[in-house]
């Protein structure tokens, strides 16, 4: 099912309702700038200014609304991006399988396999896959969750197509500075018998390789390269993200708990990752 259809109980800023029916694409003609928003704001590519990716991109759409799914997929295909679409949580993860697309956009309720399951089967797949997560609810859980299911960011609709866009970019960008470091000549990082390749991108305690997300190989990496300097959870949004997620500290506090499970002999007793309290994380200085 949609995400709209969880809002319809009460009025949106920015939502256009007919008296019989709800059509979040009431104005698509066919190319709207602000999914939901006023006619006027309606342009086609050229008029907004988009430029063609000057490397075709291959974006994959996980949505269940077809008018949704159909404005992406037009906007994106017109500003030179290789688009897929898929109708449900099954064939989304069948679709990313088989495709491997650069970039994934997600709504969060799906029908047959809900977005939260899928984000986390993806990350499972392909840890290193950019993820988008599409809400229409605009509640901070709903959100956090996405974030801590490894999306690598999220909007809540209704939405600009631009603002899309330019999120896309965003985790684009991210994605590409991190596999950027593989043709880098970077010092693998050794701290006891933790051991992170940031060439490779992989890290080992002992003998056995451990998988992390990329967001938990950002953390990590970002702790041990620094050891004793304490990050505050503001510091550690914005710098791994690239984003300000104000409010949001919670997600940092879950992708810590998560990155102790698998780092850490005694999760419950940290000797690695260690908080400090009311302010943020740092990494053991003890020899």
């Amino acid at each position: 099912m949609s995400c709209y259809s969880a809002t319809l109980s009460a009025p949106v800023s920015g939502v256009r309702m007919a008296p019989d029916a709800y059509s979040p694409f009431e104005v698509y003609k066919p190319m709207p700038d602000r999914l939901n928003g006023d006619p006027t704001q309606s342009r086609s590519v050229e008029a907004a200014g988009v430029a063609p990716a000057s490397v075709k991109t291959s974006l994959l759409i996980i949505e269940d609304d077809d008018n949704i799914s159909t404005a992406i997929e037009e906007y994106f295909s017109r500003a030179g991006y290789t688009v897929n679409a898929a109708p449900d949580g099954i064939a989304g993860i069948e679709t990313a399988t088989r495709n491997r697309p650069d970039v994934v956009v997600l709504d969060l309720m799906l029908p047959k396999m809900d977005g939260l399951a899928v984000c986390k089967e993806l990350r499972e797949k392909n840890p290193q896959m950019p993820i988008l997560m599409l809400t229409a609810k605009d509640d901070v859980v709903d959100k956090v969750l996405g974030l801590e299911m490894g999306a690598d960011d999220y909007i809540t609709k209704p939405f600009s197509l631009r603002e899309l866009e330019a999120r896309i970019k965003s985790v684009l960008r991210r994605a590409r500075a991190a596999a950027a470091t593989n043709d880098g000549d970077e010092t693998p990082i050794v701290r006891g018998n933790l051991r992170i390749d940031p060439v490779r991108r992989e890290v080992t305690i002992g003998e056995k390789q451990v998988e992390l997300t990329p967001k938990e190989f950002d953390l990590l990496r970002l702790f041990a390269a620094n050891p004793g300097r304490v990050f505050p959870r503001k510091y550690l949004l914005e710098k791994i993200w690239d984003y300000s997620y104000e409010g949001y500290d919670r997600t940092i506090d879950s992708h810590i708990n998560r990155l102790r499970a698998k780092v850490e002999d005694n999760p419950d007793n940290p000797q690695l990752v260690l908080t400090v309290w009311g302010i943020g994380y740092k990494f053991t200085d003890a020899e």
